[in-house]
């Protein structure tokens, strides 16, 4: 468990192969730093930072200041949430607080309150120019 490398892949929001942290009956409280992909299935009460993927596991009760590239999460979050590329947000989960990521998906059932951002301020979105489809087609 400790010092392997696991290969995650994401089959309807949930990960196999990841490395798991904590389990449902234990809990930490501190700094966690990881590369690859981390599951938490227990409490953790502290700060997360990652370049990898980090998964809040059904049941899960999570209190923190996240930053990490991927976060997929079906327990219980409090706190800030920062991802770089990707939140998800899947039945059952219950988010509280602020989010922030160029990518969000919150499936039906789940369930987030707070504050939502999709980039860092002075970043401008892309923007797709649509045109109808009596104007040479559909071009996008």
């Amino acid at each position: 468990m400790f010092g392997e490398k696991a290969e995650s892949s994401f089959r309807d929001g949930r990960a196999t192969g990841a490395q798991t942290l904590i389990e449902q009956d234990a809990s930490f409280e501190g700094k966690l730093t990881f590369s690859g992909t981390v599951e938490i299935k227990g409490e953790f009460k502290g700060e997360v930072f990652s370049e990898g993927t980090l998964i809040i596991g059904e049941g899960a009760k999570v209190s923190a200041q996240i930053e990490v590239n991927k976060v997929v999460i079906r327990g219980h979050v409090e706190g800030h949430i920062d991802a770089k590329s990707l939140i998800e947000i899947h039945p059952p989960a219950v988010v509280r607080g602020e989010i922030c990521s160029p990518g969000l998906v919150i499936s039906e059932g789940a369930f987030f309150e707070g504050q939502c951002s999709m980039g860092k301020q002075g970043q401008e979105a892309p923007v797709l120019e649509l045109k109808s489809a009596g104007e040479e087609g559909i071009n996008f």
